[in-house]
């Protein structure tokens, strides 16, 4: 959560940043593109008010997930991802409409290229989204156990060294390859006293840890019921 939060402020921070410098110093060769301009294209985006609206609509990005940033100490399940979702939706939508003071012409192709990309982006956010959030499963067999669903995978029994149910998690330090939100977290990680891990896991203990010959594997269930057979399924 600690990381999660400073990950936060920095994006925060930046945004801030680049907004005030492009604002109140004029720095325009922070946006994007406006280096390669022509002359006679910088002075009509600058007359269109172009580079300043950026400016104020990266101030405002920011200014709006600071004003989220309190939900993460609530209760509130999904503070994190109200967050970035309005991060998301507020900067590229923003893009959509600055681009009416785009040089006319091409205001039209800036318009287009803009939304189409926003489009792209937000069904390959939705799509990974929905993937994440689908249910692992614990399938014990006869001589292996599997996980299902995302970065799930299959081992044999005979490669299991320990099992072991935990009330607490140990903390996650950093992402490799994963899916990480405030409410679980799938895929390749950080573990701060066992190294790179393999995490299925929700937020609501228990969790079960399995060590086999090359490899450390967190998970837990939908409920800690559900976790407790799983445990009583692989401690055989």
């Amino acid at each position: 959560m600690t990381i999660l939060i400073i990950i936060q402020l920095s994006v925060i921070a930046l945004f801030f940043l680049l907004g005030w410098a492009i604002t109140a110093k004029k720095a325009y060769g922070l946006i994007s593109g406006y280096i390669a301009r022509s002359e006679d294209e910088k002075e009509e985006l600058i007359k269109n008010g172009y580079p300043r609206k950026m400016g104020w609509l990266l101030i405002f990005t920011a200014a709006g997930m600071l004003l989220l940033l309190p939900l993460v100490f609530t209760s509130f399940t999904y503070a994190m991802e109200v967050q970035f979702g309005f991060m998301l939706v507020f900067l590229m939508g923003g893009m959509i409409y600055l681009s009416r003071y785009e040089v006319e012409s091409k205001r039209k192709r800036s318009y287009w290229i803009t939304s189409i990309s926003t489009a792209v982006v937000m069904v390959l956010i939705t799509t990974l989204t929905i993937l994440g959030y689908q249910e692992n499963e614990l399938v014990v067999k006869q001589d292996s156990f599997e996980i299902t669903g995302m970065y799930g995978d299959e081992w044999n029994k005979e490669d299991i060294e320990s099992v072991e149910l935990m009330d607490r998690m140990p903390e996650v330090t950093w992402k490799v390859n994963g899916f990480g939100l405030s409410t679980q977290a799938k895929g390749v990680f950080k573990v701060e006293g066992y190294g790179r891990s393999l995490l299925f896991i929700k937020k609501e203990p228990p969790y079960i840890y399995i060590k086999t010959d090359d490899q450390h594997i967190f998970l837990n269930g939908s409920s800690p019921e559900e976790t407790l057979n799983w445990y009583k399924e692989l401690s055989k």
